[in-house]
Order: structure tokens, then C-alpha cells, then sequence
């Protein structure tokens, strides 16, 4: 069926040096901060995190603030805010200080973030 990969480069402090490899289909996933997310934790190292965070329809983040920016790609369903929406295969770069209240509608959505790099 073939695959549809996405492919960043450069995305890692020089110092960043130790392998990791997880199989997220067998991890179990964490509670969000809100009902309706949840969370699986792939990389952290000196402020930068990376994660899948799945959400369930209908679900409300707070508004808030990145320090050190965000990136996201969606995975799976739609992902909103009150800039626009972000179907399947979309990627988001938000810089310093960016301000957003992300939440799904009746698809829900799988995404996975990056933040504390930009």
C-alpha cells in the first residue's frame, strides 16, 4: 500500500545522542491535562519534548502560550483552533510566544507535537 513518512531534519541538538526507539502500538498512553486527551510521552532532552497526543471528539483545550514554539503534524482525523483547521497529513510550525485554544470536532485527532525547540 505504500506509506506516507515525514521527514525533518535536523530536528536534534548535537548533543542529543542517545537512541530511542518505541513501539507505539504496544505503549500504554497517560491522561492529558484535559478530559478527553491523552498522552504518549517519545522524547524529552534539555526543554524539548515529543509526544502523540490523542484526541477524542469534541474535546476543548484551554487557551495557552508556547515557550520555545510548537511544531505538530496530524496523524489522524482534524485539528482545530481559532486560526483555521488541520486535516489529516497537516503540519503546524508556531514560533515563541505563540497563543492558541486547540479542540476537535466530531473526528477527533492524533497528532504529534514538538515543543521547546524554536
Amino acid at each position: 500500500e505504500g506509506a506516507t513518512i515525514l521527514v525533518k531534519l535536523h530536528q536534534f541538538d548535537q548533543d542529543d545522542t542517545e537512541p530511542k526507539v518505541i513501539d507505539t502500538l504496544n505503549t500504554a498512553w497517560r491522561p492529558g491535562l484535559v478530559e478527553g486527551l491523552t498522552v504518549m510521552p517519545l522524547h524529552d532532552f534539555k526543554g524539548e519534548h515529543v509526544g502523540l497526543v490523542k484526541w477524542a471528539p469534541h474535546t476543548q483545550f484551554q487557551p495557552h502560550q508556547h515557550w520555545g514554539g510548537e511544531e505538530i503534524f496530524v496523524l489522524e482525523g482534524t485539528f482545530y483552533d481559532e486560526h483555521g483547521s488541520y486535516p489529516k497529513g497537516s503540519w503546524l510550525r508556531s514560533p515563541h510566544l505563540s497563543r492558541h485554544a486547540p479542540f476537535t470536532k466530531e473526528d477527533g485527532a492524533l497528532i504529534y507535537v514538538k515543543v521547546g525547540h524554536l
